[in-house]
């Protein structure tokens, strides 16, 4: 029998694919015997710096971005109160060969988030499990399985996890197992398509304001679902190394069309390519839920919900996804799922660089965790009373 140790609250970093802001989450985390409690403080999005979207293209640029995305990280993660920060950073590339994933760069040095905080910071946390074999990614299936398990067994069947930023990752959970991988682009094309098209003033389709107003042309989708990306077997990952700018040049050689109508084609191709791999009820999360025409196109061909109906705020999930990761490493517990990455087995996952004061890690937790439960916190007019399930 293990003790059983206290509650952490951890500010949870992220900064996703399409680069549109940095998430923060607060979340204060225990253990109940194999179950994590996680009760949602806060969450918000902080701009993200213009300055650092663009590419780096030689080892200066490198230094100077890490540097800066460390320093833009910090600046978010000192405003908010907390015992440790855990940061997924910024994602540069992701170096995938054949169907197997040879690497992965994440960037935002950790240093000067604890050099601005005085907390110690959890960072680093795709290349355990890259090393081990795995894609590194979606580490949203840590939450999700560990969330949806009671549903899926509930509902006698498999349950989806949802999230949709700059690329689109499920995670399927059954009584027979958890899998998840990357579906394809999720905001990444339209966002690509959207800036070239109003020459770099916006970077996204608000709305799917363009979208709305134009029809799907047909031979350009047909030309995007034969990638044969979405016929490879999971797991399977990709990133904007792959669906970018010159790939829609590409795809679209020869092509004339509508801005509307490019728009229209693009986010039916995400809603297609999501609603092909999903099963059972589908919980969503991430940017692309703001964006409602994905979202009509995604409800006529999946039974969809939002995981703000089960009690996790969907604007915040990926924060509140940094934030889990770095709270079972703190504990010493594996933070990945070998079935959904593709990895040799349970890992612990990223790397701990000290606050200003002595490292003092808990007791590591010898019991692997089954379950998660989503607490709403009490409110102060509720005199006190416990925060309700």
């Amino acid at each position: 029998m293990w003790n059983r140790p206290q509650g952490v609250k951890v500010i949870g970093l992220i900064s996703g694919t399409s680069m549109d802001a940095i998430d923060v989450a607060v979340a204060e985390l225990s253990l109940d015997g194999r179950t994590v409690v996680l009760t949602p403080v806060e969450h918000d999005e902080h701009p993200f710096p213009e300055e650092l979207r663009r590419p780096p293209t030689s080892a200066a640029d490198l230094c100077a971005l890490d540097t800066k995305l460390g320093q833009a990280f910090a600046e978010v993660a000192a405003r908010y109160q907390g015992d440790l920060v855990s940061s997924l950073g910024q994602t540069v590339h992701h170096w995938v060969e054949d169907g197997r994933c040879l690497g992965t760069l994440q960037l935002g040095q950790p240093a000067w988030i604890a050099e601005a905080t005085g907390l110690p910071v959890v960072a680093d946390l795709r290349v355990r499990d890259v090393a081990a074999g795995g894609h590194g990614a979606p580490l949203a299936s840590t939450l999700d399985a560990l969330w949806l398990a009671g549903l899926a067994e509930a509902e006698g069947g498999t349950a989806t996890a949802l999230n949709i930023g700059g690329i689109a990752n499920i995670t399927k959970v059954s009584p027979d197992g958890v899998i998840a991988y990357d579906t394809g682009p999720g905001n990444a094309l339209m966002d690509a398509a959207m800036t070239v098209l109003s020459g770099g003033l916006r970077t996204r389709d608000t709305d799917g304001e363009y979208a709305r107003r134009g029809e799907v042309h047909a031979e350009l989708l047909d030309r995007l679902l034969a990638d044969p990306y979405y016929a490879r077997p999971a797991p399977k990952s990709t990133g904007k190394e792959h669906f970018n700018r010159a790939y829609l040049d590409r795809v679209s050689e020869g092509l004339t069309m509508p801005a509307e109508d490019f728009l229209a084609t693009l986010t039916e191709l995400t809603a297609r390519t999501i609603a092909a791999e999903c099963e059972g009820t589908v919980i969503g999360s991430g940017g692309g839920m703001s964006n409602p025409v994905l979202v009509e196109s995604l409800g006529r061909l999946v039974d969809l919900r939002t995981s703000d109906e089960l009690g996790l705020p969907a604007a915040g999930k990926e924060a509140y996804l940094a934030a889990l990761l770095g709270f079972l490493t703190w504990h010493g517990l594996p933070a990945n799922v070998p079935s959904a990455t593709g990895a040799a087995g349970p890992r612990p996952l990223g790397s701990i660089t000290p606050g200003r004061g002595p490292l003092r890690l808990p007791e590591p937790v010898i019991t692997a965790v089954t379950g998660l439960t989503i607490r709403r916190r009490a409110r102060q007019s509720d005199g006190g009373d416990h925060a309700r399930t």
